[in-house]
């Protein structure tokens, strides 16, 4: 079995391309590797259905958690439904690939990438997306292409190609970048606030060696020998489409030009055009070509109409300037913004609505226990901060099953989380898990973006301290010939028949998340740029009606919100903690109804609805990690009398000893002359022996001592 193996080498970091030697039945196959990762992608097309009117592109991230050396938990022992992070990068291979291959493609086409080795040091998202190019050019399977996908990060003021998890983590930036020979095809980007010409020159920089991957494919294609596909568009006959044309054109545009519509109104007009149009089709001659396409077709003719309202939306917009509500073209929807919206038993809430876009969003403080537990190959093995997107079949008047969450939701609310993120307080300033839920209540265009906004305000009402408020916005672009037009703040139907959907996020003072998507083959860097920078104003004509709802986070939080109390201890003295079978944290818990949550590093966080009774915990606990020292004055209660002394628990769990001859200044006969099993003392630590032992005596202890042993201990003065 004969392998090729082709190296790239770029800014330190090399990939390998191996063809030949894995899965020889599927359409395409190879194992891209850099470093220990490997990534098994393969490529498969299959006849297409008879009716199909899209391209069925199915494209699969499998992880395996033998990759990294791991058996899976659960009672099966077997990966089972797909991670949330796997979904999220098969959606990352997705994106860039589907506008490059032909629309006119009916047949199945099956991109499946497997981790089948994983170092955790190289992400093999990147190289799973660049390795999907590959496998379908190996497949012979017409594609606009080659395309290939890098990752940029930020250290310092020092671009990296493909950073390592560390790098990512430490740095100010995490940026994919994907492109094509016609330019960039899909941007996605988590970053620190990050000023919009950094942005920019990051895009660029990726760019740049995403043009290095692309030679290198074309130079392996070359080298196999593999000529690429160019299958001839099917000939489609024009003839329903000229007759709806001609039918509808004075029509629809009547109904473009009618700004004051609103979108149900604008789409009840739209369709009753669109029936009276089948209705002329349906009175035709039997041997009408029309009637007969329709009757051979009948998707053909909703296709058509579809066609002519895009052709005519587009058209108005390059030669007028002017958007189908009247708006101008770096123009935001009205808006209208709300927090506390739901009873204070929900920890915060904010509604968020842009034109006919509405989300509610809600706050859910948790405590450490909550964090999400993650099976997966990613190195973070937990989540303190969850974002939940859902969008439910009214949002658009629509009925249609409830079922768990797709791709889209899973998409939407990852990159709401990721403009989040970086805002968020630090663990040790506030230790709750945080969950949020966006609720899509209306939906005409960039929900995604009304999630951040409504997340943020939902997070400010329930008291959460974010570094700086975040606020996002839509942009949108028609591209006809050379003329570019690019739309700020996109509505649905200029999502749907428009060019990009471009998302950004992020502070006044910077981006904190990004996300393109294309429906053409890409664009030039210097059109990108020209839509982050028309982003700002907008950005920040939102964030204004945002702080006017609320301007701070709230001093306090919802009373029903746990109190949480998080401080460390030194690690070794866990067990202490815990004590035998938990005996000593269930004895804390149950005396004091708090929920404690200790973690390896010695970090306790003790929650509680009753703040003194978090309090009382919190002492309780420190009662029991406190080591003793000479000096020390404590109100303890005697539990013990012999002939020779006193034992007294100073501590909980901790005993002393008070020999006779520390009982008082004056000389004592007997023990029980003095003190009695179950009598409060107040003593101070004489000396700790060589074994551990504590001595206590009842002499030379100062007034202002005991009366602070005494508060400490809540006895009477």
């Amino acid at each position: 079995m004969q392998e090729i193996i082709k190296s790239i080498s770029f800014d330190g970091r090399d990939i390998r391309l191996r063809v030949g030697m894995f899965a020889p039945q599927a359409g395409g196959a190879l194992l891209i590797e850099s470093g220990d990762t490997a990534v098994l992608v393969t490529a498969t097309r299959t006849s297409g259905r008879e009716g199909i009117d899209f391209l069925p592109l199915l494209v699969d991230y499998e992880e395996r958690l033998y990759a990294a050396g791991r058996i899976p938990g659960g009672f099966l022992r077997r990966e089972g439904r797909p991670p949330e992070r796997a979904t999220l990068i098969s959606r990352l291979i997705d994106r860039p690939m589907r506008p490059l291959f032909p629309q006119w493609l009916r047949d199945d086409i099956q991109i499946v990438a497997t981790t089948l080795s994983m170092d955790e040091q190289v992400p093999p998202d990147v190289l799973a997306a660049t390795g999907a190019s590959v496998a379908v050019l190996l497949a012979k399977i017409p594609f606009n292409g080659p395309m290939a996908a890098v990752r940029v990060g930020l250290i310092g003021d020092d671009f990296i190609i493909n950073p390592t998890y560390d790098e990512i983590e430490k740095g100010d930036l995490d940026l994919v970048v994907a492109g094509s020979p016609d330019g960039v095809i899909m941007v996605e980007a988590g970053a620190n606030a990050l000023p919009e010409q950094d942005m920019i020159e990051a895009i660029d920089f990726g760019y740049e060696v995403v043009q290095d991957l692309i030679k290198a494919q074309n130079e392996l294609i070359a080298e196999l020998g593999i000529e690429r596909v160019v299958e001839p568009e099917p000939v489609v006959d024009s003839t329903l489409e000229t007759y709806i044309e001609e039918q509808a054109t004075a029509s629809v545009k009547e109904v473009l030009k009618q700004f004051q519509l609103t979108k149900p109104e604008r789409d009840e007009k739209l369709d009753a055009i669109k029936d009276d149009i089948a209705a002329q089709i349906a009175a035709l001659d039997e041997d009408s070509p029309v009637r007969k396409a329709v009757e051979e077709n009948p998707k053909a003719f909703g296709n058509a109409y579809k066609a002519i309202t895009k052709k005519l939306m587009r058209k108005q917009i390059i030669e007028e300037n002017v958007r189908v509500d009247g708006r101008k073209l770096d123009e935001v929807r009205p808006l209208f913004c709300k927090v506390g919206v739901l009873p204070q038993r929900v920890h915060g809430s904010g509604l968020f609505q842009r034109g006919l876009t509405q989300v509610l969003s809600v706050v859910t403080l948790g405590t450490a226990g909550d964090a999400q537990m993650m099976d997966d190959l990613h190195p973070d093995e937990e989540k303190r901060y969850l974002h939940h997107y859902n969008f439910p079949p009214y949002s658009v008047g629509e009925t249609r099953p409830m079922r768990s969450p797709g791709r889209r939701e899973i998409g939407h609310g990852a990159l709401a989380e990721r403009a989040i993120v970086p805002v968020l307080p630090e663990k040790e300033d506030f230790p709750y898990v945080i969950r949020v839920v966006s609720e899509v209540l209306s939906s005409n265009g960039s929900t995604s973006m009304g999630s951040v906004c409504g997340s943020t305000l939902s997070l400010m009402d329930a008291g959460v301290p974010l570094k700086k408020p975040v606020s996002g916005a839509a942009m949108g672009l028609i591209k006809e010939g050379d003329e570019v037009r690019i739309l700020t703040d996109i509505q649905g139907i200029e999502d749907f028949l428009g060019d990009m959907d471009f998302k950004v996020a992020g502070t006044d003072t910077g981006i904190t998340a990004l996300q393109m998507d294309m429906k053409i083959t890409g664009l030039p860097i210097r059109v990108i740029a020209d839509a982050i920078h028309q982003a700002l104003p907008a950005r920040l004509h939102i964030l204004d009606a945002m702080l006017k709802a609320i301007n701070a986070p709230r001093p306090t939080l919802s009373p029903f919100a746990p109190r949480l109390i998080s401080f460390k201890i030194d690690p070794d003295m866990i067990g202490m903690v815990i004590g035998p079978g938990g005996k000593k944290i269930k004895g804390i818990t149950e005396q004091t109804g708090a929920k404690v949550d200790i973690e390896d590093d010695g970090t306790i966080t003790i929650s509680s609805l009753d703040g003194a009774k978090g309090e009382q915990a919190k002492a309780l606990i420190e009662a029991i990690v406190h080591k003793p020292e000479a000096g020390n004055v404590y109100a303890g209660k005697v539990t013990r009398v012999i002939p020779i002394g006193a034992f007294v628990e100073f501590m909980p769990g901790q005993e002393g000893m008070i020999h006779i001859s520390q009982l008082a200044d004056y000389r004592v006969a007997k023990v029980e002359d003095e003190v009695s099993v179950g009598d409060d003392v107040i003593v101070k630590v004489r000396e700790i022996d060589g074994r551990g032992r504590v001595n206590l005596t009842r002499l030379n202890i100062h007034p202002d001592e005991a009366a602070a042993a005494r508060a400490a201990a809540g006895l009477p003065s």
